[in-house]
């Protein structure tokens, strides 16, 4: 029997995946160079910031996917 799919949870979906992993590398880019620009420790923070952005998006995709395709 063919399930029924709907083209816009997908693309709520994909939307919804994007914008995590782009907002949360976002937030640590910027919160690493507001703390690079509060001590004066230039690339340090940036870094540390954009590698737990990219850590906390990708947790939280594999956490949204997780979810959704165990509803089904």
């Amino acid at each position: 029997m063919k399930k029924n799919r709907h083209p816009f949870k997908a693309m709520a979906l994909a939307s919804l995946i994007v914008s995590q992993l782009a907002g949360s590398i976002l937030v640590g880019i910027f919160a690493g160079r507001w703390a690079d620009h509060q001590w004066g420790t230039e690339p340090i923070f940036l870094i540390v910031g954009l590698l737990l952005g990219v850590a906390s998006g990708t947790y939280s995709t594999i956490r949204t996917i997780r979810d959704h395709f165990s509803g089904d």
